[in-house]
């Protein structure tokens, strides 16, 4: 597909920023479309995808098996056109099975044979199943944006995304993320069950031998121009005043707490949070077409961006409070 988007990431005119926004909706549009080929229903999961990827970061889906969070990752991969990678998490897998390792050739040097995680979207399929030493590469390569090895640092191809699931009902086995490495993904997707007419819509396509090919949307430049164009976009001293004071209601016995913070909360959420509303605001604001985010922008993506960051404590857990609960107490 000839590319329409314009621009560089590193350079690009006030005109581009402004023609590489006003083109985005109908593209995020075309792009929702291809995925809903194959993916039935799951609207929110694939919202905060898309936004994840505007964002330029990284999402954790947790779901039950079954609910097709390895498809919707890998056609998400193919309307992007992106190189996909996907890497299932066991106990055994070792750090080198991820970033890479130095093999022997036949002039007695190193060359180095890249792993799997030199892909534009790196699935991390049950992420909770690895040691956390394994963890720690991926979430490192996450973070850095690249892999060292034997004192040589590999640039990792851009865009770069890492989209991991976990299974939240077996946790025999597992080791959980720690909130440090859970702070480093942006969203925390919650994939749900289906309704029952979007069940049997799967069930038709998937026993009638249906078979619908995907489309390619994006190309790797125009996700970048989109990426620059988001961080150009302006917002307003309100709408950054409300993420920042609804990231400190969440700190216990902090200043600005909520009460039901102090109550219910072990942890609060740190200054990422309130970067990452911010982003994930624009990102809102540009699938809508709507120009600069709003409050109304902040408070959609609020869940998904928290959820992971506070920690509940013993009282909410018997009283049966989630994160979701205080979240929607705080809005």
């Amino acid at each position: 597909m000839k590319s329409s988007l314009i621009g560089t990431a590193t350079e690009m005119t006030d005109q581009q920023v402004i023609t590489t926004l006003e083109q985005a909706p109908a593209k995020l549009v075309a792009f929702k479309n291809e995925v809903a080929k194959v993916i039935v229903g799951q609207n929110e999961a694939v919202d905060l995808i898309i936004q994840s990827i505007l964002v330029g970061g990284h999402s954790l889906l947790i779901g039950v098996p079954g609910l097709a969070k390895t498809l919707l990752v890998t056609t998400v991969s193919k309307a992007l056109g992106l190189d996909f990678s996907r890497i299932q998490f066991t106990p055994d897998l070792m750090p080198s099975d991820i970033t890479g390792t130095e093999v022997l050739n036949k002039e007695r040097t190193f060359d180095f044979r890249r792993g799997p995680v030199f892909a534009n979207v790196v699935l991390a399929d049950e992420i909770n199943r690895t040691p956390p030493k394994t963890q720690a590469a991926l979430l490192e390569a996450m973070q850095e944006k690249c892999v060292s090895i034997g004192g040589i640092s590999y640039d990792l191809p851009q865009p770069f995304f890492v989209l991991a699931t976990q299974n939240p009902i077996e946790q025999e086995g597992t080791y959980p993320l720690p909130e440090a490495q859970l702070d480093r993904f942006l969203f925390n997707i919650a994939v749900g069950y289906p309704s029952k007419e979007e069940e049997e819509q799967v069930v038709k396509q998937t026993t009638i031998g249906h078979n619908t090919g995907i489309d390619q949307i994006f190309t790797a430049q125009e996700i970048t121009d989109v990426q620059t164009a988001l961080k150009r976009l302006p917002v307003t001293d309100d709408t950054i005043d409300y993420a920042v004071s609804l990231v400190r209601k969440t700190r216990p016995g902090a200043d600005g707490a909520h009460s039901k913070a102090d109550e219910y909360l072990k942890w609060g959420a740190g200054p990422r949070a309130s970067q990452n509303l911010i982003l994930a605001a624009k990102a809102v604001s540009i699938m809508q077409g709507v120009g600069s985010p709003t409050i109304d922008h902040v408070k959609a993506v609020s869940k998904p961006i928290l959820r992971h960051r506070i920690v509940v404590n013993y009282k909410a857990k018997a009283e049966g409070l989630t994160a979701d609960h205080i979240i929607e107490t705080l809005l």
